[in-house]
């Protein structure tokens, strides 16, 4: 199994069983959200605390503003690495979700087996021109998300992921 790329092979996702699926990655929008939101926040935190542990306790002291610059250093590297590790596949039977840095997960979802797959975009992911892929299956547990996808290819896989599940569940 190729691990750390969030790019498409080349192959497509109608592989056979046994063969190695066609891996996609996550659009890079998404990291790009991701590292903004932590930069503003962390950025607002440790002004607010240099201002009031300046104010408060003296000059001294302000210098602790700087620990959620470190915490956004760390931040930064780790949201690239949380990123390159989320990768999906779709197969022909079933669609495959793959993240995780340290505890790798690997979701597989029978089309057979899907009930419900919506395609949901809060007010920052449409301000950043992403939407996710919600599946929902008749386990709770299986359950599973994409996200940070273009809009259009979320809806073309909502669309396709709907039709093979009718199809699949047709033979149940």
């Amino acid at each position: 199994m190729e691990t750390g790329s969030p790019q498409n092979t080349g192959t497509t996702g109608d592989e056979r069983a046994g063969d190695e699926p066609g891996w996609t990655g996550l659009p890079p929008g998404l990291l790009r959200m991701r590292r903004l939101l932590l930069v503003v926040w962390l950025g607002l935190l440790a002004i607010g605390l240099g201002l009031l542990l300046g104010l408060l306790a003296g000059p001294g002291w302000a210098a602790f503003s700087v620990l959620p610059l470190v915490l956004m250093a760390w931040g930064w590297v780790m949201l690239g690495r949380n990123w390159r590790s989320w990768r999906y596949a779709e197969r022909a039977d079933d669609l495959l979700i793959s993240r995780g840095v340290l505890w790798r997960e690997e979701t597989v979802v029978p089309y057979g087996r899907m009930q419900l797959v919506e395609v949901t975009s809060g007010p920052v992911e449409r301000h950043f021109g992403l939407a996710s892929v919600q599946l929902h299956t008749a386990a709770a547990a299986t359950d599973a998300t994409i996200p940070g996808l273009d809009p259009a290819e979320a809806e073309r896989l909502r669309d396709r992921l709907t039709e093979l599940g009718e199809a699949r569940s047709a033979g149940l």
